[in-house]
């Protein structure tokens, strides 16, 4: 499968919670963000697929915690794109600070048409893109 991808990014006070730790929900917000990047740099513009009559939604999501990020640090979010199946996709994020572990976890995307949603085929664009 592809290599994997790495995005950075620093964590604001408004995304912490009272203990000063990032709040567990932010971690899917974060990694949207990093899907987001290596979607620009591996495929291209994300409106160019919806454009295109495909879309992409989250089918399944998973988040192991370890530890907290706090306040300032710099968050890095390797995404490794583990399988491309026919309608779907799995993305493995690891987020780290300092090569330490804070959280990884397991996402399944499913293509779907952006008019009905129904699940269709990922594009061969995206496909070939995805596995360089």
């Amino acid at each position: 499968m592809s290599t994997a991808f790495t995005h950075r990014l620093r964590v604001r006070y408004s995304e912490c919670d009272q203990q000063g730790v990032v709040f567990n929900g932010q971690y899917l917000y974060f990694y949207d963000v990093a899907l987001t990047e290596l979607w620009r740099e591996r495929v291209g513009g994300y409106q160019e697929m919806i454009d295109q009559g495909v879309d992409l939604v989250v089918a399944e999501a998973r988040i192991r915690f370890v530890r907290g990020a706090r306040f300032d640090e710099l968050l890095d979010i390797t995404m490794d794109v583990t399988h491309l199946g026919n309608t779907s996709m799995v993305v493995r994020p690891v987020f780290q600070v300092d090569d330490q572990l804070v959280a990884d976890g397991e996402v399944r995307h499913v293509f779907v048409d952006a008019s009905t949603l129904a699940k269709t085929p990922m594009p061969d664009d995206v496909r070939a893109a995805l596995s360089a």
